[in-house]
């Protein structure tokens, strides 16, 4: 990245060759970098060797997270009771898995299909209407979401057929009405890391509001280096940062000035809807692959690249497509396309927004190494879950529910599909 941008200011071509790198370095590194942190600082215990290597090394998290903490993990391995046999570990570890199964192969699988090939019109310097625009960037914000949370639930899930339980990585982070409150449950694991040895080791809060403010600023700027060394992500670091600085002072003026003490219906919506379309604009920069296709996607977003409705719809809506063909809606092809798109984007906004994530599953069964309840505890809930009370248990329905999703996910193994942080 810093030779790159080197050759673009001074026109010379330096190169560092083709740079080899392990898979999942930044995961593992981060988990041996709290290690020696803790262990400089005193407060680590003393583990043999073996357990640290089995620390570092354990295959079902490895490669894409959860990033597990030596605090959690080391009391777990050097327990003999942990690797003993046990049905109930076994059947609570393969349900978890089959529901990580299915929302990587069939929901982010499925919805990939209508998020990439705008990207790629976007990078290639096409033109991104509005609805495509939105479109592909609303596609994108779910199979990042199940794709990456569906590896973290299938790591659980083999882990836990070990007798190991690993942490909680995502908690239904699209039900999220404030950005504080999205980090508190994506990537839990990395918005642990990052506060703990960046953001508290920068000062944290103890230093007044714009040594504060600053801080938060510059662990997310580095959050979105660890993702890569880019403009695209070093933006997305920077967006959220700013995101985060704003709902502070938000947050900061309700508690002075006594603003929204009683949070209606109509403002719980409308600082979801604001926090979604947030997180939505972030993702643009995250996923695109070079600045100016980012850019393309936004301009769409906003109409600057029109808006295009297909012709079959146009067809179908009488005068009311004439009067939207007036007021400069163009007509395109594509119609099928366009359905398809839409129709998978609404039925996953519903499932993200109403259906139980495996912490509410296995919250009686300690499914996960969390010990409380976010769906008790945060008045953030735009729309409840539709589905209350709904918890696993040891009976034949759970078994196949557990053996449909399996079905269902090798059905779709037709093609090699690699799951996207495979490349953090």
């Amino acid at each position: 990245f810093i030779v790159f941008n080197l050759n673009a200011v001074t026109g010379e071509n330096w190169s560092l060759g083709n740079i080899v790198l392990p898979l999942a370095i930044s995961f593992f590194t981060f988990q041996q970098i709290a290690y020696l942190v803790d262990s400089y600082k005193g407060i680590t215990k003393e583990y043999s060797f073996l357990h640290y290597a089995l620390f570092v090394s354990f295959f079902p998290q490895l490669i894409a997270g959860p990033i597990v903490h030596h605090k959690d993990m080391l009391p777990q391995f050097s327990s003999t009771k942990r690797y003993q046999v046990n049905s109930t570990n076994f059947k609570i570890g393969l349900t978890i898995f089959a529901i990580g199964f299915f929302k990587k192969t069939v929901l982010a699988d499925g919805i990939a299909v209508y998020a990439n090939p705008i990207f790629t019109i976007a990078d290639a310097g096409g033109d991104v209407d509005f609805f495509m625009a939105w479109g592909g960037s609303l596609a994108y914000t779910f199979q990042l979401y199940f794709d990456f949370s569906g590896y973290s639930d299938m790591a659980i899930g083999l882990a836990r057929l070990f007798g190991i339980i690993l942490p909680l990585n995502f908690y239904s982070p699209y039900k999220a009405a404030n950005i504080s409150e999205f980090w508190r449950r994506w990537h839990i694991t990395l918005s642990h890391f990052l506060r703990d040895y960046v953001y508290i080791a920068l000062g944290g809060n103890r230093s007044g509001k714009i040594k504060r403010y600053s801080n938060l600023f510059i662990t997310m700027l580095l959050g979105g280096l660890w993702h890569g060394a880019g403009w695209n992500f070093i933006i997305w670091g920077a967006l959220h940062g700013s995101y985060l600085m704003i709902n502070l002072g938000w947050q900061a003026l309700k508690l002075k000035y006594s603003l929204f003490i009683t949070e209606t219906k109509i403002y719980i919506f409308s600082a979801w809807l604001i926090t979604f379309i947030a997180v939505v604009i972030g993702w643009v920069f995250f996923r695109a692959v070079t600045l100016d296709g980012a850019l393309t996607i936004l301009k769409g977003m906003v109409g600057l690249n029109g808006i295009e409705i297909p012709n079959a719809i146009l067809a179908r809506t009488g005068s009311l497509g004439s009067s939207l063909q007036a007021l400069g809606i163009t007509p395109s092809n594509g119609g099928k396309t366009f359905v398809m798109t839409w129709l998978w984007n609404m039925i996953l906004l519903i499932f993200v927004l109403t259906l139980p994530n495996i912490q509410d599953l296995f919250f009686k069964t300690k499914g996960t190494l969390s010990e409380f309840n976010y769906e008790n505890q945060s008045t953030f809930w735009p729309i409840r879950k539709l589905i209350l009370g709904f918890s696993w248990a040891d009976t034949r329905r759970w078994a196949l529910f557990s053996g449909a999703c399996l079905a269902l996910g090798m059905l779709t193994l037709s093609q090699v599909s690699e799951f996207l942080y495979f490349q953090f």
